[in-house]
């Protein structure tokens, strides 16, 4: 396997505490599911730090940034039953990405951690 592109982004918390308060902006960021499974959390505004950074950190390893052909509900941010972070892409995105990239496929790797004041997320991308 070998890198395709690495990115990490760090938001300070308190950017978000009024934007997530908007439904506009959450539906333009996050994806239903994402809302979905914020419904049930006390800390909110973390979640959705750690979410906001880890689609700019893929954006970033992608090397497009956030643009034309990469929207940020195109990247959704799950956690498997032991909370273990993953990349989603849609299906177009991700098309797109393997064009891009050359591939027929490739892996995201996410690292996402947070503490009061900072969320901060790491990704790798590797062809396969």
């Amino acid at each position: 396997m070998s890198i395709i592109g690495i990115g990490v982004d760090i938001v300070k918390n308190n950017r978000l505490k009024k934007l997530i308060k908007n439904k506009l902006f959450l539906e333009r960021i996050f994806t239903y599911q994402e809302q979905k499974s914020s419904s049930t959390l006390k800390n909110k505004l973390n979640y959705y730090s750690k979410r906001f950074a880890a689609k700019e950190a893929f954006s970033k390893a992608t090397g497009l940034g956030i643009s034309k052909n990469l929207h940020f509900k195109n990247i959704e941010i799950k956690n498997d039953k032991k909370g273990r972070p993953s990349i989603s892409l849609n299906p177009v995105t991700s098309k797109y990405l393997k064009k891009k990239f050359k591939v027929k496929s490739f892996k995201t790797n996410l690292s996402i951690s947070d503490e009061k004041n900072y969320s901060v997320a790491y990704v790798i991308i590797e062809k396969l």
